[in-house]
């Protein structure tokens, strides 16, 4: 563990609402060292070359051209990066692992899926759960791209609830081997994987198994035609049937019954994974929307001089740099907490399994907000290209169409709010996150009397930083009040706590863009930070309606008379400004920087 590390304080994975994080805490892509920014520079060469430049056979359901990028990318070590040395792989940290993932998958979502199956739920479980004979035998394979791995979980009666599968798994009367009959829905990379990570149960257990098991058709293994999908067309999606598959006992992944611990830890590595697969979709989809409105004559102007390109421009680069600012916070938070386990004695991988569902929370946080963030932007971005980006010939289009599956891979976006709020409870009733003493706190303060006196906001983003501040307290009253009233009766209630996730996805968000650009200013003067300074005022801004509008809705479906007046006054005083910021003088400020860019380059 480095010494930078030893000297900071780390966090757990949801005190950042309870605790003050300081900016030099936490970590930016400003911060790569030299070994990463050379990784960055070679994968979007590897992308721009091979994936950017044929972006048309992506549409044209080339299987077979997904297929030959992703052994390239295997020759160029690019789906390597996360497996340790010990099995030929490169090795490194997880922000590394984060940054490949963000600048190969931003050209397509057809290769983007193939590569995040692959390295991610493809691979993952047998490092992270096989025994060493398991991981010797298939992952250097799996590491070069010699072989590729898909993800066996979603049936057709079970989609986000996954450990309600049928797929059974029969122990053979000599114990040498299992039989696995069952039927697999949804399965990326299906078409042309050499191994498959599939998950079944055993006789009636409470909870799935995990198995690996080899791919080969004589083997009662049979695949479905390729899924008609709206989008990421030449991904590979089948269905897979398993007839009395005979898998070797020695094949079981973990222990028998820990399959849906491995589904569910796998799923917290895939959605933080997901939301740096967004990242650079957006970049590019902003830089092709600012090239086009900087060419597009009418009215014998380019349209990017119209205050609605404008607006729309500085919104979609709003996002971009706020989905890295918080991707890369929590990428580096997770590897941190992966180095002090490792410290601490833990083998690397118990340290990384731990040190991810540490981080369970954020991971959902981005894998929520970065999404949808997409969605907006493809859409803003096909907005701005007008009639030609609903023409297949541009790439706007199929961007559009990509980015839709990106809300519900990796368990729903609906299903991802409740955990936020829900794991945010488990942590706080475990003692991980002191939410009782802070929500007191908040209580007693509504019960007060407020301050009339003008705080002093002359530092830059004080006053940010202070209604950031005030936001956490949003959140510990409405989340207070609620399971308060409803106690271990809470997950009944999901409107109530679908609004109280929105408020805590704001919270992250916000601070995390604004301590990214507080840290870069102090250490490359405000000057060079104008755009980045203005674009963390907006996303504030922003999230500060966010969180009235849904502050406003939980508080009026749970609290009545006294208490929901009281409770009302303190949303308002807790999401007040002294100074507001001149929103229109700010999106102009934004869009002015990426006309003059022509595109996208606050990475």
């Amino acid at each position: 563990m480095s010494t930078e590390t030893m000297n900071k304080e780390i966090l757990r994975g949801g005190q950042f609402l309870v605790r003050d994080t300081k900016y030099d805490d936490i970590f930016t892509l400003e911060d790569l060292n030299e070994e990463q920014q050379m990784m960055r520079e070679s994968t979007k060469e590897f992308a721009d070359r091979e994936l950017w430049a044929h972006w048309e056979r992506f549409e044209k359901k080339d299987y077979a051209y997904t297929e030959a990028c992703m052994r390239k990318a295997g020759e160029l070590g690019l789906l390597s990066i996360a497996v340790p040395e010990k099995y030929e792989g490169l090795g490194m940290g997880f922000v590394s692992t984060m940054l490949v993932c963000d600048y190969i998958s931003g050209v397509t979502g057809s290769f983007s899926t193939a590569f995040g199956a692959h390295t991610g739920i493809g691979t993952m479980p047998i490092t992270l759960y096989g025994t060493e004979e398991q991981k010797q035998k298939y992952v250097p394979k799996l590491a070069s791209g010699e072989w590729f791995g898909a993800y066996c979980l979603t049936e057709p009666g079970a989609g986000s609830d996954a450990n309600s599968g049928k797929t059974k798994a029969v122990l053979s009367d000599d114990g040498k081997y299992y039989t696995i009959t069952g039927q697999k829905m949804w399965i990326s990379n299906a078409g042309f994987c050499n191994l498959f990570i599939v998950f079944a149960r055993i006789e009636d257990d409470k909870y799935i198994t995990g198995f690996i098991v080899e791919n080969n058709p004589k083997n009662g293994i049979t695949l479905g035609d390729e899924e008609k999908k709206l989008g990421i067309h030449s991904s590979s999606t089948r269905q897979v049937f398993f007839n009395e598959t005979k898998v070797p006992v020695e094949n079981m992944l973990s222990e028998r019954g820990n399959g849906f611990k491995i589904a569910m830890n796998a799923l917290n590595i895939g959605r933080i994974k997901l939301a740096a697969a967004c990242l650079d979709a957006q970049r590019r989809v902003v830089t092709e929307a600012a090239k086009y409105a900087n060419e597009r004559i009418q009215f014998k102007t380019p349209i990017m001089s119209f205050g609605a390109i404008k607006a729309k421009i500085a919104q979609m680069a709003t996002n971009a740099y706020a989905g890295e600012s918080a991707c890369y916070r929590a990428a580096k938070n997770i590897e941190d907490r992966i180095a002090f386990r490792e410290s601490d004695g833990n083998s690397h991988q118990e340290a990384e399994l731990k040190g991810v569902e540490e981080y369970a929370i954020e991971c959902s946080i981005l894998k929520v907000a970065v999404s949808e963030d997409l969605q907006e932007t493809t859409d803003e971005g096909l907005q701005i290209f007008g009639g030609m980006g609903f023409s297949a010939d541009t790439p706007m289009e199929s961007a559009w169409r990509d980015a839709r599956i990106s809300r519900i891979y990796e368990g729903t976006n609906e299903i991802n709010r409740m955990l936020v709020v829900g794991m945010l409870v488990k942590k706080a009733m475990k003692g991980h996150v002191d939410l009782l003493g802070p929500a007191t706190a908040v209580g007693e303060e509504l019960m007060g009397i407020p301050s009339f006196e003008t705080p002093d906001f002359s530092e830059l983003l004080s006053e940010e930083k202070n209604i950031i501040s005030r936001l956490k307290k949003v959140f510990l009253m409405v989340a207070g009040s609620a399971v308060q009233k409803f106690g271990p009766e809470l997950e009944k209630h999901q409107q109530l706590m679908l609004a109280a996730a929105d408020i805590l996805i704001e919270i992250y968000m916000a601070e995390s863009t604004v301590l990214r650009t507080e840290k870069n200013a102090k250490r490359s003067g405000e000057e060079s930070q104008k755009a980045q300074i203005a674009m963390s005022k907006l996303y504030l801004y922003n999230a500060v309606e966010t969180v009235g509008k849904k502050g406003r809705e939980a508080i009026i479906s749970l609290a009545e008379g006294d208490e929901q007046r009281m409770m009302l006054m303190g949303l308002k005083r807790f999401t007040k400004y002294t100074n507001y910021p001149n929103v229109v003088a700010l999106r102009t400020q934004i869009a002015d920087v990426v006309a003059e860019q022509n595109g996208y380059t606050f990475d």
